[in-house]
């Protein structure tokens, strides 16, 4: 608690209404996301989860609240603007060009830099290994796991300061997840804050250091992950018990 407290808030989300036209699908929800540090969206099927990250996306419209990345409010910038505010976003589906190869997806990733493309490039290399061997291939050719980490790592091209990743191990078998998310804990030690919305709630929980609850599109629960973890409400309503 004191040492993400401690730590410099990359991203504010201060009481967010939206949804899709009619009835809101999340009220009043607020979160925070740190420097370095991963966060955790867990809840039921229905909760809002992924349409709260398309809200500080700019993906959709607030039709009220805040959304403040570092010290600007970035309330309902469009997309492309986020951007260059430092917030990267990977939605679940569509998160490649699928007929551009590796290297190309990342120096789309990179449109916005003046210079230092493949500089940046070759960090992500770095940092993602098995990038490096398929820089030539088509993203449309890599295994789930694979096109994953390639859009993380388009993300980054810009050096945002937040990532929101939607959902990244939908699909992924065990061994791919634990790969993904060692990959998560990477990303986040280079001082990125990350916010990652995952259906299983035990895995992602175990990872994160903060996490938050969302029910019927509001705040039900947050805290420490480790806690939540452990919380009996939470393990009886959506992490469920290890027989």
């Amino acid at each position: 608690m004191s040492e993400t407290m401690n730590t410099p808030v990359v991203l504010r989300v201060d009481k967010v209404t939206a949804g899709y036209g009619g009835n809101p699908i999340i009220e009043d929800v607020s979160l925070q996301v740190y420097e370095g540090k991963i966060t955790a969206i867990v809840g039921p099927n229905g909760a809002g989860k992924s349409t709260l990250l398309k809200a500080i996306s700019g993906v959709i419209k607030t039709s009220s609240g805040h959304v403040v990345v570092g010290e600007k409010d970035c309330t309902n910038f469009a997309p492309e603007k986020m951007v260059r505010h430092r917030l990267a976003y990977v939605p679940q589906v569509a998160n490649t060009f699928p007929d551009l190869t590796v290297k190309e997806n990342l120096e789309m990733g990179g449109y916005t830099r003046k210079s230092g493309v493949g500089e940046r490039i070759e960090e992500l290399c770095e940092l993602f290994p098995d990038i490096r061997k398929s820089l030539k291939r088509k993203a449309g050719a890599l295994s789930g796991g694979q096109r994953s980490m390639l859009a993380m790592a388009r993300g980054l091209m810009l050096d945002p300061s937040v990532m929101l990743l939607d959902e990244p191990s939908a699909g992924l078998s065990p061994i791919f997840q634990s790969a993904l998310w060692e990959q998560i804990e990477k990303v986040a030690a280079t001082g990125v804050g990350v916010c990652v919305v995952e259906q299983n709630t035990r895995r992602s929980l175990r990872h994160a250091h903060w996490g938050y609850v969302l029910v019927l599109g509001r705040n039900r629960l947050d805290g420490p992950a480790s806690q939540l973890l452990h919380d009996e409400e939470v393990i009886d309503l959506y992490v469920g018990r290890m027989s």
